[in-house]
């Protein structure tokens, strides 16, 4: 029986995925069991972990299952009783993985823990967060942002922890879905949602908090699939089905119609871009 469950989720990161596997590899201290979910991608992703990495189980899938889908598969198919997400465009330290599941085993009453994630160039990124308010979902998703401004700071800085730097150890209420460890049963995520939210919606579900470890370290890409319209389209899709369960249907259908001016803005960059990309595509 493996220490811990590594499910990976990947969607056209061929090269990140390798990096990632390649430093999973070198992780010390714990028997891994590896398992690569590839989303259908089309860059031979799934062709260069059966190629290059036997030792992992490759789940290659027909369609894109999104992140929360992705993991889900892979979560069914874990053998060990704790299980760690990891988003492909990351490189765990050596000793990272053993860290935290050595703190997962000695407190039973935490949910889970991740590590402290950092830029290539070595910047600590600002992860984790607290449970979103509904004020801070209109703030944040709709014009009242603009209108409320110093209020829209102030719930941003208490929802993000703005206080604290990321080099100590603290208990939080949501960690980052780009490295999360936690008991396998408890890993499952929101079939409903595709790819954001997941983090709120465990953070919700469980009552224990969960805990960062400074020491710990795990280098991040960020965002490497999501730069497209489509992740944004996305995005606000499962804003509203997060809403809906968690605030009820009056609430979200009040979100829809306020995020409406923001998505549409949005929409119109986006279509601006399309059109001036095609202007400087070479004729034939």
């Amino acid at each position: 029986m493996p220490d811990l469950s590594v499910i990976i989720v990947s969607y056209n990161t061929c090269d990140l995925l390798r990096n990632c596997l390649l430093a999973l590899r070198a992780s010390i201290g714990l028997s891994l069991e590896i398992i690569v979910v590839d989303n259908a991608s089309t860059d031979g992703s799934a062709a260069m972990v059966r190629d290059e990495f036997p030792e992992a189980r490759l789940l290659a899938q027909t369609m894109n299952a999104w992140y929360c889908g992705g993991n889900n598969i892979g979560l069914r198919a874990a053998r060990a009783d704790y299980a760690l997400l990891l988003n492909p465009d990351t490189e765990v330290a050596p000793d990272a993985l053993a860290l935290m599941l050595r703190f997962l085993r000695e407190n039973p009453g935490y949910a889970g823990v991740t590590a402290q994630l950092r830029y290539p160039d070595g910047q600590i990124q600002p992860t984790c967060a607290r449970v979103p308010t509904y004020q801070n979902l209109l703030l944040s998703y709709t014009p009242l942002g603009f209108l409320l401004p110093t209020l829209k700071r102030q719930l941003q800085a208490q929802a993000t922890y703005a206080d604290w730097d990321r080099r100590s150890d603290r208990d939080v209420e949501a960690i980052p879905g780009a490295c999360t460890m936690m008991r396998r049963e408890d890993a499952m995520l929101d079939d409903n949602l595709l790819l954001y939210f997941p983090e709120e919606t465990l953070a919700r579900r469980h009552a224990k908090p969960m805990r960062f470890l400074a020491a710990a370290r795990v280098a991040h890409h960020e965002k490497s699939s999501t730069r497209n319209w489509l992740a944004t389209r996305v995005f606000f899709r499962d804003l509203l089905v997060y809403c809906r369960k968690h605030h009820g249907a009056a609430r979200m259908l009040l979100l829809w119609l306020l995020s409406r001016p923001q998505y549409w803005l949005m929409c119109l960059k986006h279509r601006q871009r399309q059109r001036l990309e095609r202007r400087l595509q070479p004729s034939d």
